[in-house]
C-alpha cells in the first residue's frame, strides 16, 4: 500500500528540489505506476500547478515538459509528423486512453522502466533530457546514471533530420510488452533501440559496422544488412526470462523485431 504523510503542490522547481532532497521524499508523476507500490513517503510533490504540461515545437527542437500525458505525445500533430507517426505507434498500445491521459513522460522517462515502450522511442531519436541541476544531457548518457534527488523539468526532441520506425510484440493488446524495438537514422547515423528485453532500453552498438552508410545502400544491398544486423543483435543483446516470455523467444523477437524494423527505415516496407 502506498501511504503518503503530507502533499505539497510547489510553486517553483526550485522549492520542489529543496524539498526532495528528503530520501523519504517523492516527486509525483502521473501515479499509475507508483500508486502500485508499498511505500512510506513523507512528502509528496505535486508539479501540475507549474506549466510543465506542454509540447512546444522550436525551429530546431520540440520541449516536451515533464508533466505532459502520454495521451497528449500520442496526438500531438506536429511530433508524429517528424516521426512519421512512430511516436503515436509507440504509445497507442499502452493500457488505454484513460491511462495514457494520466501517465507522464517526466515520469516514463525518469522512472528508466525496464518494460517502457516511451524510453525505447525516445532513445531512438535525438533526445536530451533537461534537469534542474544537472542541465541538459543526452538521454543516451541519462538512461545508464543512477536515480539521484534532481528533477527532470523537460525531454527535448532536437530536430535533426530523422527517419525512425517502432515496433513491439505483446501477448495482449494492452499488456506489457514482450520486446520492444525501434530502429533510426539520426541524420546519417543508423541506431537500434531494444527494450522490455526484460530490462531497461539499450542501444545496440553496431561495432562490425553492418548498418554503415545504410541511407547510402542501394535496394539489393539494404535488405541483406537488415538480416545480417538482425542477426547480429540477437547475439549480443542480453535478454532473459518472466512470467511474459522465454530468454530464447525473447532472442528471436530481437532478431525478427530488428529485421522488420530496418526493412521498414530503408523503405523495404511500410
Amino acid at each position: 500500500m502506498l501511504k503518503i504523510k503530507s502533499y505539497e503542490r510547489v510553486n517553483s522547481i526550485a522549492e520542489a528540489y529543496e524539498l526532495n532532497q528528503k530520501k523519504s521524499a517523492c516527486v509525483l508523476g502521473g501515479m499509475v505506476w507508483l500508486k502500485m507500490g508499498n511505500r512510506n513517503i513523507s512528502t509528496a510533490i505535486d508539479l501540475s500547478g507549474l506549466g510543465l504540461d506542454t509540447v512546444q515545437e522550436l525551429e530546431d527542437e520540440f520541449v516536451i515538459g515533464c508533466m505532459t500525458t502520454l495521451h497528449d505525445l500520442e496526438t500531438n500533430a506536429a511530433l508524429n509528423e517528424f516521426t512519421g507517426g512512430a511516436v503515436r505507434e509507440s504509445l497507442r498500445h499502452i493500457v488505454g486512453v484513460q491511462f495514457r491521459n494520466c501517465a507522464t513522460v517526466g515520469g516514463s522517462i525518469f522512472g528508466r522502466y525496464g518494460f517502457s515502450d516511451v524510453l525505447t522511442m525516445f532513445l531512438a531519436m535525438d533526445t536530451w533530457v533537461d534537469m534542474y541541476q544537472a542541465g541538459r544531457i543526452p538521454l543516451t548518457e541519462f538512461v545508464t546514471q543512477k536515480k539521484d534527488r534532481d528533477i527532470l523539468q523537460s525531454v527535448i526532441v532536437k530536430k535533426t533530420p530523422l527517419k525512425v520506425t517502432y515496433l513491439s510484440q505483446r501477448n495482449s493488446e494492452t499488456d506489457f510488452p514482450v520486446l520492444t524495438c525501434a530502429a533510426s537514422l539520426i541524420g546519417d547515423t543508423p541506431r537500434t533501440v531494444i527494450g522490455a528485453r526484460p530490462g531497461r532500453a539499450m542501444i545496440v552498438e553496431d561495432a562490425e559496422g553492418i548498418l554503415k552508410d545504410f541511407g547510402e545502400m542501394t535496394k539489393n544491398q539494404k535488405p541483406q544488412a537488415a538480416q545480417d544486423f538482425a542477426r547480429y543483435a540477437a547475439e549480443h543483446v542480453p535478454v532473459g526470462s518472466n512470467m511474459r516470455a522465454s530468454e530464447d523467444y525473447r532472442k528471436l523477437l530481437t532478431q525478427v523485431l530488428t529485421r522488420r524494423a530496418w526493412e521498414t527505415v530503408g523503405g523495404m516496407k511500410k
